[in-house]
């Protein structure tokens, strides 16, 4: 299943919610990234997935509208156990979240391949000898 909508790409890969901002999301851009990004959470609320990964891959600046749009979004994952990651950050993007001590909520992987083994193994414990 994959959805475009003027913000954002979501499509479920292995599983798990992929969600790919499509431009730039700056400050002034509530309105779009709210109606847009409420596509993204009823996904999670029709349980398509409680893995999500945000690929940064097409972007490289979003504002404090994103920001809380990405922490409602993992609010959500967390209340039914799920995780999220980003990746493919632009060091700007990196700097915003490290600021903000989001680094500490969220994986932030090098490629998308590696988010999407980081989300899926998250709730896995370790193997014990």
């Amino acid at each position: 299943m994959m959805e475009i909508n003027g913000t954002f790409k979501i499509e479920t890969v292995n599983g798990t919610i992929v969600i790919t901002p499509l431009e730039n999301m700056g400050e002034f851009e509530y309105e779009r990234i709210e109606r847009d990004g409420k596509k993204a959470l009823d996904w999670l609320s029709a349980g398509e997935s409680k893995y999500v990964v945000v690929d940064m891959e097409k972007i490289d600046y979003y504002g404090s509208t994103a920001l809380s749009f990405f922490v409602r979004l993992w609010k959500r994952l967390r209340a039914v156990g799920g995780h999220m990651a980003f990746c493919n950050v632009s060091p700007d993007e990196r700097k915003i979240l490290h600021v903000t001590r989001l680094d500490r909520l969220w994986s932030i992987c090098g490629s998308r391949e590696e988010a999407l083994a980081t989300v899926r193994n998250a709730g896995v414990p370790p193997e014990t000898s």
